[in-house]
This record gives C-alpha cells, sequence and structure tokens, in this order.
C-alpha cells in the first residue's frame, strides 16, 4: 500500500510516518519505476508497534532500542525498556500527586482567617522544589551493571582482612539472616525487594513461601536475578519512585540500598515504602545497612577513619551516605512506626519497622 492508505489504516498522519522514516524506525521499501514509497503488512505491524511506544510517551531513541530487540526476537529487552518506561511513568505520577499535595496545602492556608502571610506559599513552594529536585537527582555513581558478574562472589568472601579491615559486606549472611527471621513471612504474603541486586535476600524470602518481586536500577543485576530464581518477578525502578500501585505489598526489604541515597533522598524512600505497604497492623519494613548509631558515632568514625582507615574505607564514606540510625528510627515514627534493631558489626544493622497500635 501507499503513505496515504497507510496513514488512513493506522489513523496517523503521513506526516508522522514520514517522521519515523526520517529517524530510522522503518525503511519502507520503494518502487524502482517511480520511487514511491511501497509499505507491507510487516511495515504496518512495526508502525503500529512504533505509534503504541510513543502512546506510553517512550522516547525515539528508546524506541529505536526497544525495535532492535524486537528484529532480535529479545523479548527479555524488550520488557526492559517497557519497565523503564513504566518505572518513568511511575515518577511523574508520584511528583503529580506530590504537586496536587502542594497545591491543596496552598488552597488550605489561602482559607485560613486573616491577611495570607505570602512567606508561607514561598517557603511551602520551595521545599516541593527540593523534594522534586532530590527525586530527580539520584543516579548510579557504582556502575552496578559491571559488578553483576562478581557480586556474588564479593559478598561471599567479606570478611575483613588484616591489611584491608573495611568491608562494605562484612557480616552479609548473618544479617540477612536476621532479616529473614524478623520478616518470618506467611506463606503466600507478597513481599517487595528493594535494590534486590542478584536476588540474595528475595531468593531466602521466597524460600519461606513468600511471593517475591524485587526491583532493581541495574539491567544486568536483574538478568542475574532472573536466571537464579525464575518464579520470582522483577522490574526496573528505586527507591525514589517504586513501581507499584498503593498498597500492594505485605512487607518491604531491603539489604545494603538504602545509603546510596542521600539524606533527603532517604526521607522520600520511606515515605514511598509506606506507599506501597498495605495499610495493616501485619505490614512490615525491614532494612539492612551500614548505618552510624548518631551524629557522635558519625563525626568519631569519621575522624578515625581520616588518619588510620583503609582506601576503601575512605572511598565508602566520601561517596556513600550512611545514614544515622537515631534518625531512621525517628523518622519511621514519625511515620507511624514502632522499631526495633540489631547490631551486626561497628555498622551494620538490621532495623524492623511495624505499624504503631
Amino acid at each position: 500500500m501507499n503513505i496515504k492508505e497507510a496513514a488512513s489504516r493506522l489513523g496517523i498522519s503521513a506526516r508522522a510516518i514520514r517522521f519515523y522514516e526520517e529517524k530510522g524506525l522503518i525503511q519502507p521499501a520503494k518502487q524502482v519505476s517511480n520511487g514511491y514509497r511501497t509499505y507491507t503488512e510487516n511495515d504496518i505491524w512495526r508502525l503500529q508497534t512504533i505509534a503504541a511506544l510513543r502512546e506510553i510517551g517512550m522516547s525515539l531513541q528508546d524506541i529505536a532500542h526497544a525495535l532492535a530487540e524486537i528484529d532480535q526476537g529479545n523479548r527479555q529487552g524488550l520488557e526492559e525498556y517497557l519497565e523503564l518506561q513504566q518505572a518513568v511513568m511511575y515518577a511523574q505520577w508520584v511528583e503529580l500527586k506530590r504537586m496536587m499535595h502542594t497545591t491543596q496545602r496552598m488552597i488550605d492556608l489561602n482559607r485560613q482567617n486573616g491577611a495570607l502571610d505570602v512567606s508561607h506559599l514561598h517557603d511551602l513552594a520551595g521545599s516541593a522544589r527540593r523534594l522534586r529536585e532530590a527525586r530527580q537527582n539520584w543516579h548510579d555513581r557504582w556502575n552496578y551493571d559491571q559488578q553483576a558478574a562478581i557480586h556474588d562472589q564479593r559478598v561471599q568472601t567479606a570478611s575483613p582482612q588484616a591489611d584491608k579491615p573495611f568491608n562494605l559486606y562484612h557480616n552479609y549472611d548473618e544479617a540477612l539472616a536476621q532479616t529473614v527471621q524478623w520478616i518470618s513471612p506467611v506463606p503466600g504474603e507478597a513481599g517487595l525487594d528493594i535494590g534486590t541486586g542478584t536476588g540474595n535476600l528475595a531468593g531466602r524470602l521466597l524460600h519461606q513461601g513468600a511471593v517475591m518481586t524485587g526491583i532493581d536500577q541495574s539491567r544486568e543485576m536483574l538478568r542475574t536475578c532472573r536466571q537464579k530464581y525464575p518464579q520470582m518477578q522483577v522490574k526496573l525502578g528505586n527507591f525514589l519512585a517504586l513501581p507499584f500501585a498503593d498498597q500492594t505489598f505485605d512487607f518491604v526489604v531491603s539489604s545494603f540500598a538504602f545509603h546510596h541515597l542521600a539524606p533527603d533522598q532517604q526521607q522520600l524512600a520511606l515515605e514511598e515504602i509506606q506507599r506501597v505497604l498495605k495499610a495493616s497492623s501485619t505490614s512490615r519494613l525491614c532494612l539492612t545497612d551500614l548505618m552510624f548509631a548518631d551524629s557522635a558515632h558519625r563525626d568519631a568514625y569519621k575522624k578515625l577513619a581520616s588518619t588510620g582507615g583503609d582506601a576503601e574505607q575512605q572511598r565508602a564514606l566520601r561517596e556513600r551516605h550512611f545514614p544515622l540510625l537515631d534518625d531512621v528510627c525517628c523518622r519511621l515514627n514519625y511515620l507511624g512506626y514502632e522499631t526495633k534493631y540489631v547490631r551486626h558489626n561497628e555498622l551494620l544493622h538490621t532495623v524492623l519497622a511495624v505499624p504503631i497500635h
């Protein structure tokens, strides 16, 4: 068929078809006699695919990558691009909800008796802007795609050595076992593992009968996770915009991932976790991560590390944002949870949060 017939069949304009051709997304054959383009059923299918991906807001660059995955018969690669787009849409939805909340607060301020203090509106808008920037500014500076192949080896050989006393994953198995013990899933409960990596924590909960979902920002980590636990659902995503509806999970866990967030992002992450947790007296959250006990512990630890610490320890303190344990517990209390914790070593803690009765 010609371009007019193709456009009519698809319900799009001929101009849109030409645009997709210019971008290299479709390459219809040309008639030798007159140079006119001829569109086959395969071209129509490809245009339908492009239109569908554009409809969900996917960029032309990502569409090109997605089409390449389709051409190679790689359904998993296509799914990853769809998941990435879904994560983008959830981030936009979460931000829209926050904007609606801020607007309502402005309306409430305006309805108060007396003269409106415009500075309150300005402060409110500034707070909303800082939260938006915090949500948008996260990125993976550690390139976990490259670490996926050796991640399991790293965590299993994590004992400190005399010449290298600091290790991020010291007491790894002990901490994961504590997390599983405190969560104690009832068979059939829905759980979410944030920053699941290769699925080591989620896999233990699967063996306890939980229905596990894992999210991670690393495609390669998730590919390894799928190979290890094919019965587990995994998605691309991160703490700041969890790609799930409200009140989806009975419990949420995370291990060795929370410290990748800056302090203001950590607050947003806790709010997102609360959003996807079911509003139930049995819902629970368990965070296992490196944390300072309090600000005094942080200051003393950093001072000692600056003079006697090894290179890996000093780099970790520069690049990561180990939270304060007392601050995490305080934030969770504010959100309506009571907490308890256990300390595995000088920095590693497991924190359990359950709704305050």
